[in-house]
Parts: structure tokens; C-alpha cells; sequence
């Protein structure tokens, strides 16, 4: 079992930053691959990007340049740096854990979510 739990999120005028953490329980971290996901209100759950074990990142076209995923498998935390943040990045942020390290865009691949945490950016 793993439990993820994120933080960091919060209101923040657009063009502004934020940084997400998500801190993960257990002793094989490393090995997994971690998403970020996002859902605003009255639609799907979207990719928002995703790190491999190996530190290799992808990203959705909608945040490509904006956004940073990173990772410290001492501290088992992922990160996901926001900037030039847009209102229509206003979203509940999820981080979620692939113990099968596909590091895929479809949110079925993943094995284990977190509560999520709420970005509100005001125009």
C-alpha cells in the first residue's frame, strides 16, 4: 500500500507560480513512476505530466514550458513546479503512483492516488 499526499496548492493571480509537493509512504519509491494529474470543475481528469524513475519527464501540450516535474527519492517526494500560471489552470491537482513505472497519460495506469490539492488562479 501506498499513500500519497500533496501540498502546496493555493490561490495565485495569473502569471504567478506555485509549487505542489506530494510526499509518498513507502520503502520503494524510487521505483515507481509519478504522475500529476488535474480536474476542474464539470470536467475529466486530465494528464498534466509525469516523471520516470530515471528522472525523465513528459508533459501535456497545455503546460509543455510552463510546468516542471522533479523528483527526490531520498525525501520519496515528487514536485511539480508551476509557472506563468493561467485561470484555466484552475483545477484539484492529484499526484498518482505507477508501481508498474509506465509513466503513461491514462489515469487507469496508475495504481495509487493521492486526496488532492486545490489551484485557483485568478485572472
Amino acid at each position: 500500500q501506498v499513500q500519497l499526499v500533496e501540498s502546496g496548492g493555493g490561490l495565485v493571480q495569473a502569471g504567478g507560480s506555485l509549487s505542489l509537493s506530494c510526499a509518498a509512504s513507502g520503502r520503494t519509491f524510487s521505483s515507481y513512476a509519478m504522475g500529476w494529474f488535474r480536474q476542474a470543475p464539470g470536467k475529466e481528469r486530465e494528464f498534466v505530466g509525469c516523471i520516470r524513475r530515471g528522472g525523465n519527464t513528459f508533459y501535456a501540450d497545455s503546460v509543455k514550458g510552463r510546468f516542471t516535474i522533479s523528483r527526490d527519492n531520498a525525501k520519496n517526494t515528487v514536485y511539480l513546479q508551476m509557472n506563468s500560471l493561467k485561470p484555466e489552470d484552475t483545477a484539484v491537482y492529484y499526484c498518482a503512483a505507477d508501481i508498474s513505472a509506465i509513466a503513461s497519460s491514462y489515469d487507469w495506469e496508475y495504481d495509487y492516488w493521492g486526496q488532492g490539492t486545490q489551484v485557483t488562479v485568478s485572472s
